[in-house]
């Protein structure tokens, strides 16, 4: 850690050194402008780097499929707002990969292509995101993709199946955005002030939205086990549904809490939340018993399945319920 005294010049400016290796480092120089961004009792310094976009260059030559697509996935969450990717000769299944991931991302497009290389860049002001609305976004339809998921393996559906396996993309497009722009606000304070949330809200907001995502994509594999497994004995079907409205019940008084201004609120609906996860153990073994007692072992065992998913969406609760413990406390 380094140290400098506060001076004063001309009898009202208060004046700081910089340390000169970081400066130089940085190429900072005399005339060069930097950047103030307060927050709380800190102040925080960056070299000013202006409206530039920032660039990213990607070889695929070795790319393919799922593999490619997960590599343009991560060079947009890690915040590049211009991706080159270049081959000697760009094949049809590369670009096809590459639209796909395209369709998964908020705000990335394909601006150019040719035979060696495909261009994409991020059309969307940072300043237009707001991660508040995309978790909401998220909390309704990873709760909504549950509800359905388990009306139909209770009902034996399989269009409303399909549909809550459709809808896990939907989630996975908010959760890959919400993680660029926290990230974003990890490497440059300004991004921070651009979506009017500060950098341990934004971390908040992450935590949360990783735990909605999970839910996400449970409800994906309750609603899988419904397409394999057919018709659920009715037997059980009651004990199912009363543990998924146990679950859900936790994860929506955490989203309140977590939400909530008021910190005395907060404080106690996210106690509550964690009171109730607890007690959902009891009433998971009683299901988990009610399944092993089936004849069927292939049935009782995709069964157990759906209750492990139930079971981890009340955790996913409990964690959102955490998060909101600490967002309400004092601060230091």
């Amino acid at each position: 850690m380094d140290t400098r005294k506060v001076q004063i010049t001309g009898g009202s400016t208060f004046t700081v050194s910089i340390p000169k290796e970081w400066a130089l480092e940085n190429g900072i120089e005399a005339g060069t402008e930097v950047s103030f961004h307060p927050e709380g009792e800190s102040l925080l310094l960056t070299p000013r780097r202006g409206d530039e976009p920032v660039e990213g260059t990607l070889d695929i030559a070795d790319l393919d499929g799922r593999d490619l697509t997960r590599a343009v996935v991560t060079m947009y969450v890690s915040g590049f707002d211009v991706i080159h990717l270049e081959t000697d000769r760009v094949s049809a299944g590369q670009r096809r990969s590459v639209r796909d991931a395209t369709q998964g991302l908020v705000g990335l497009e394909v601006v150019e292509e040719t035979g060696d290389r495909i261009v994409l860049q991020d059309l969307l002001d940072s300043g237009q995101l707001s991660v508040h609305n995309a978790v909401t976004r998220m909390r309704l339809i990873a709760t909504t993709m549950l509800a359905d998921a388990v009306s139909a393996l209770i009902d034996d559906d399989d269009d409303l199946a399909t549909g809550v396996i459709e809808r896990d993309d939907d989630v996975d497009r908010l959760w890959f955005m919400v993680s660029r722009v926290f990230r974003s606000t990890l490497r440059n304070p300004g991004a921070a002030a651009e979506i009017g949330l500060g950098r341990e809200t934004c971390f908040d907001y992450h935590s949360s939205a990783r735990q909605l995502e999970r839910i996400a994509d449970h409800s994906a594999k309750i609603a899988q086990i419904a397409l394999d497994l057919g018709t659920v004995p009715e037997e059980v079907t009651e004990a199912l549904s009363a543990l998924h409205e146990d679950a859900v019940a936790i994860v929506e008084r955490a989203m309140d809490a977590f939400l909530e201004d008021d910190g005395d609120r907060a404080t106690r609906l996210a106690n509550q939340a964690r009171e109730e996860v607890e007690a959902i153990d009891e009433h998971t073994r009683t299901v988990d018993e009610r399944i092993r007692s089936l004849d069927d072992a292939h049935q009782a065992q995709f069964l157990g399945l759906v209750v492990d998913s139930l079971s981890r969406t009340a955790d996913y609760g409990g964690n959102i319920a955490e998060t909101a413990l600490q967002r309400a406390a004092p601060r230091p």
